[in-house]
């Protein structure tokens, strides 16, 4: 009996032995300041008001890199597609108003080419000579810049997203660091069960910026590649369109030698 008792009592004198040593009571701070959820949404939900204010802002220009993806993909699907159809139609040899009939009701970018030369055609009076052909070269030239800078509107936003996004978030990073930097100042202690915490928070906001930056500056190289094949159909058209101008003027020019014999 008597050497349990001895035994209880120096278990007991021991633990309040370290009970009373520095380490055993931050040891209890410690866990007492750690949070209970370490997922993404539990940081997001811990973080400080700049830190949120920096992931919800990379969390949009997330969302708004694949809806100008999603949009782009579908214009750029169905104009390809039509500039396609259209310029099957100049493979034939057709005139440039049976060409210009076949497209009236229309106002895709090559409809728009062939109304332009229509256009000139109508204003130059069937006068087909060296000054027509350069006024008709200059309106396809403005209206293939105005196609051009149509189909790529909206692509600027992506570049800038993949430009700013990793260092938006490296800002929120720094942010979020200096107030983990803090709460050590405050709590007293250097333990890594207290530091991981805030500076988990704080790479969240540079892993938001890597995953709004990677997908725009990739969605962005597709397009412009994309954009610059539909410019390739548009200068094809134009160059199509320009043989039908000169053909219509050798026929011009060969009916009226043929009147003069």
């Amino acid at each position: 009996m008597s050497y349990r008792w001895l035994v209880r009592s120096i278990w007991i004198a021991a633990s309040a032995a370290l009970d009373m040593l520095p380490g055993a009571s931050l040891a209890a701070t410690d866990a007492a300041l750690l949070p209970r959820n370490l997922s993404p949404w539990g940081m997001f939900a811990s973080a400080d008001v700049v830190v949120k204010a920096v992931m919800i802002g990379l969390a949009f220009a997330s969302l708004v890199t694949w809806t100008v993806w999603l949009a782009k993909t579908v214009e750029l699907r169905r104009k390809t597609a039509l500039a396609k159809q259209r310029i099957g139609l100049f493979e034939r040899d057709t005139l440039l108003a049976e060409v210009e009939r076949a497209s009236r009701d229309s106002n895709d970018a090559v409809a728009q080419i062939v109304h332009s030369a229509s256009r000139e055609a109508e204003l130059s009076g069937g006068i087909f000579d060296d000054g027509f052909k350069e006024r008709i070269a200059l309106r396809l030239e403005r209206v293939e810049a105005a196609m051009s800078r149509q189909i790529a509107r909206g692509t600027g936003v992506l570049a800038t997203i993949g430009a700013t996004a990793p260092f938006v978030g490296l800002f929120g990073t720094v942010w979020g660091i200096m107030n983990a930097f803090i709460g050590i100042s405050g709590a007293h202690t250097t333990n890594l069960a207290v530091v991981a915490p805030g500076i988990a928070e704080a790479l969240l906001a540079t892993a938001l910026g890597l995953v709004a930056a990677i997908p725009a500056v990739v969605i962005y190289n597709h397009l412009t590649r994309s954009i610059a094949a539909y410019r390739a159909l548009l200068g094809d058209a134009s160059v199509m369109v320009m043989l039908l101008v000169s053909r219509e003027g050798d026929r011009s020019l060969f009916r009226l030698a043929r009147a003069a014999e």
